[in-house]
C-alpha cells in the first residue's frame, strides 16, 4: 500500500538563507554566516549609563562575502582567538 513515511526525515532538502548583500536565496552550506555586533548607549557621564548590546546574525551569499571582505574578516578573528595574533 505504499511507503512508510517514518524514515524520512528531510534528507536531501536544505534550509534556504537569503543573503543580506544581493537578496539571493542560497542553500545554508554554500553561504557565510557573520555576526554583526551593536552597541547602544545613552552616552551620559554619570553613574546611571546605559547600554545595550545585541548580535544579529547575517548571511551572505560567496560572491557578497569575498566583494565585501567578510571572509578576510572571519579569518583575522579566527586568528586572533588562536592567539596566532
Amino acid at each position: 500500500m505504499g511507503q512508510s513515511r517514518k524514515g524520512k526525515k528531510n534528507r536531501g532538502r536544505e534550509r534556504s538563507e537569503t543573503c543580506e548583500g544581493c537578496g539571493r536565496l542560497f542553500p545554508r552550506h554554500r553561504g557565510v554566516e557573520y555576526s554583526k555586533r551593536s552597541t547602544f548607549s545613552t552616552d551620559l557621564r554619570t553613574g546611571d549609563n546605559v547600554s545595550h548590546s545585541i548580535v544579529i546574525d547575517a548571511w551572505y551569499c560567496l560572491g557578497c562575502a569575498k566583494h565585501r571582505k567578510i571572509l578576510e574578516k572571519i579569518k583575522r578573528q579566527n586568528e586572533r582567538q588562536r592567539g596566532a595574533f
